[in-house]
């Protein structure tokens, strides 16, 4: 979604954060049940390409989150981890590495 012309640049306080709480983590749960034939059991290191998906609790950047949101296969790993980041308000800035690549404004055409 292209930027509007005219908005403002939003202005956040930076407030201080205890080491351990700076950062944001997203847990990833892998399914697990039903691969080993006895009920109860686990295949070590095997899990099913299912899961669930939600971000740590975190009081520094008021984090409290809510559900966990469901991905059916790897591939929709990316698409639930970006929903859960919306979800919870999280602004991404792009890294460096990002901006050889992304565009902070979607081009104008030429008109002519």
């Amino acid at each position: 979604m292209p930027a509007k012309k005219n908005s403002k640049p939003v202005t956040i306080e930076a407030k201080a954060a205890k080491h351990g709480l700076k950062m944001l983590e997203v847990r990833v749960r892998f399914w697990t049940d039903d691969i080993a034939v006895k009920k109860g059991e686990i295949i070590p290191k095997h899990a099913w390409g299912s899961g669930v998906i939600n971000i740590d609790r975190n009081e520094a950047h008021g984090l409290t989150p809510e559900k966990w949101l469901p991905f059916n296969s790897m591939a929709e790993i990316p698409a639930a981890l970006e929903k859960c980041l919306i979800e919870n308000g999280v602004k991404i800035i792009s890294s460096r590495k990002m901006k050889k690549y992304a565009l902070a404004e979607q081009p104008k055409a030429n008109e002519g």
